[in-house]
């Protein structure tokens, strides 16, 4: 039996997960897209898939017949609108995967941390910066020590709609965090770029993180995590891959951005292309969360299946 989803938010991510619960999920089913704009490309194109909707949002979502049987509801609307639509799913009992900022419940890249939040009633999905890039921190703090990380997320402007722009203070705070929370990092600061060039870029993220690892095997241990970690993540992203060789460099000492003994900083940089299952190939950004918060509902579905 397959687990009941539904999606709040007819936008870009929204729409692009129910393409990917219908195309690619054998073990959830489609149950409902809740928006508030009944003229959204969104909510048509999901009725035309034969999925039941409505532009009521989180109140018209409670009220349909099929909401009894959802087990799990994503939010991919906006930080703000989060804080409302978790307290009312709350007091309904559904578990919620929120794609938003809000970070109400703990932060969670799969293959850094998802096993410990496997039963959290609220799940963030941090930003597609953090799900890009955090990974990488995690593989470099299997070997070393990091004490400071810092991301830059370049996306194409086009593939930044109202809710990407609207949060972008969010989207900072809460990755910086993220890197540091999840990531291990002792510090952590994160740079989103919009880039206007036309034709779009395809996501590109660099991770740049300070480390004391003076000796070349040391070295190569961390350029072999970050490949392995790289691989982990493109089953489910296959269009995250390694732009070039992973750069690892010595720096001076002491170093301004951190008061503890570095001696190399190690240089990451990557791409996303995403699987225009429905948005364009070049919103990467998009993407990445949608198939890292379709991950995490399978994963919690098998568990409690299991």
């Amino acid at each position: 039996m397959r687990t009941k989803v539904a999606v709040i938010g007819s936008g870009n991510i929204g729409t692009d997960l129910v393409i990917k619960v219908l195309k690619r999920s054998t073990a959830l089913e489609m149950a409902a897209l809740a928006g508030i704009d009944p003229t959204s490309d969104g909510l048509a194109k999901a009725e035309k898939l034969g999925v039941p909707v409505t532009a009521e949002g989180i109140d018209g979502l409670t009220r349909m017949p099929c909401f009894a049987d959802v087990e799990i509801v994503f939010d991919a609307t906006s930080a703000h609108a989060h804080q409302a639509n978790a307290e009312v799913l709350a007091t309904h009992g559904k578990r919620v995967i929120d794609l938003t900022p809000a970070a109400i419940g703990p932060m969670v890249v799969p293959t850094v941390n998802l096993h410990e939040h496997l039963n959290a009633p609220n799940v963030n999905m941090v930003t597609c910066g953090g799900q890009a890039t955090i990974p990488i921190v995690a593989a470099i703090l299997k070997i070393t020590p990091v004490p400071y990380a810092e991301i830059v997320a370049s996306i194409a402007s086009r593939s930044a709609g109202p809710g990407t722009r609207a949060n972008i203070d969010e989207f900072t705070e809460t990755t910086a965090h993220a890197i540091a929370e999840v990531g291990g990092a002792k510090r952590g600061k994160a740079v989103i770029v919009l880039n206007p060039a036309d034709p779009p870029i395809t996501m590109r993220d660099t991770v740049l993180a300070l480390v004391d690892a003076a000796d070349t095997k040391t070295h190569q241990q961390i350029r072999d995590s970050i490949e392995d970690m790289i691989a982990e993540v493109a089953t489910y992203i296959p269009g995250y891959r390694l732009k070039q060789r992973v750069q690892i460099d010595p720096v001076q000492q002491p170093h301004t951005l951190t008061e503890e003994p570095v001696t190399h900083q190690v240089t990451v940089l990557l791409e996303v292309k995403g699987a225009a299952d429905h948005l364009p190939a070049y919103a990467g950004n998009l993407d990445i969360m949608t198939s890292a918060a379709l991950r995490v509902a399978e994963t919690m579905a098998a568990v409690v299946r299991a």
